[in-house]
């Protein structure tokens, strides 16, 4: 079976572009590599062409998640074994139009959502690090009404991994990384959050700063979650989808990694990471988690 190696980027509905385009420029810290009328394509630090896709729409919504293979053979592959199993695919593979190019095909999951697989796709040469500014898309967590369901998809289609379940979340992975999608059990097929990788847990204070010193309030953190391990710190966008900065995610020991069960990660009510120091989610994020708003 073919596999997709990894996440690179997620294509989000909003609703006044050129104020979304400004926040995630000047607050959140990536850099716009492609824009025209209706559109915005913007780029972490990473060698990524972009990670970000940012489109005019009458309502925030999440539009597409792209991952990649690792040659065109492999798109090809991935198509067949997708088309065979009766999954809804968009086209052949082929040259993808969008900036950044590629080579790869559109398909939809069983909750309708859109995905696509490419290789080949443009890469930066002049990749480095910043200390405060995203290095690339870490996650995205969706929201489900059949989580299972959605997960078994990814886990017996797509050939992804289970890292961890928990009572409310099935955390998936493609490569080493604990993981890069995961199924939120909700009320609505939309999106929870995007997360975006910081060099390490002092990048992520100090963009937490930049967001506050910008009058972007933390809804959540920062603290360090159970299952990925990672230190957080989460916020809201203009168009109220959730955003989170996250550094310092596990890396999976293929040999060694058990996948935690519900139980295993439960935890007091009044404890929700590992610190204990991040307190609750505000009112306004959990809305906003559970698809408030979303188209």
């Amino acid at each position: 079976m073919a596999r997709v190696t990894a996440l690179r980027s997620i294509e989000l509905g909003v609703t006044d572009l050129r104020l979304s385009a400004a926040f995630y420029r000047e607050c959140w810290g990536l850099r716009p590599v492609a824009q025209g009328p209706g559109f915005c394509f913007l780029r972490a630090t990473g060698p990524e062409h972009h990670v970000l896709v940012l489109r005019k729409r009458p309502a925030p919504a999440l539009i597409r998640v792209d991952f990649t293979a690792a040659s065109p053979l492999a798109v090809r592959k991935l198509h067949g074994e997708l088309e065979s199993s009766g999954v809804k695919v968009r086209a052949e593979p082929g040259p993808i139009e969008d900036p950044g190019g590629g080579y790869g095909f559109a398909f939809l999951d069983p909750a309708g959502r859109e995905f696509r697989i490419l290789s080949e796709g443009a890469v930066h040469a002049d990749a480095a690090d910043a200390p405060d500014r995203p290095r690339k898309l870490s996650h995205v967590v969706l929201n489900s009404t059949d989580a299972d369901a959605d997960a078994a998809f990814f886990l017996d289609t797509l050939d992804f991994r289970l890292s961890d379940q928990t009572a409310m979340m099935e955390f998936l992975r493609c490569n080493a990384d604990h993981h890069s999608i995961a199924f939120a059990r909700a009320g609505s097929v939309s999106l929870n959050h995007a997360a975006f990788e910081m060099p390490d847990w002092d990048a992520v204070m100090r963009g937490a700063g930049r967001m506050k010193e910008a009058g972007h309030a933390l809804e959540w953190g920062v603290g360090r979650h159970g299952p990925g391990n990672n230190v957080f710190a989460y916020f809201i966008d203009p168009d109220g989808l959730v955003i989170e900065y996250a550094a310092e995610l596990q890396r999976i020991d293929e040999a060694l990694h058990r996948p935690g069960n519900p139980q295993a990660w439960a935890r007091p009510l009044n404890r929700l990471d590992q610190w204990g120091f991040a307190g609750p989610p505000s009112e306004k994020i959990l809305n906003a988690m559970n698809g408030a708003g979303q188209a």
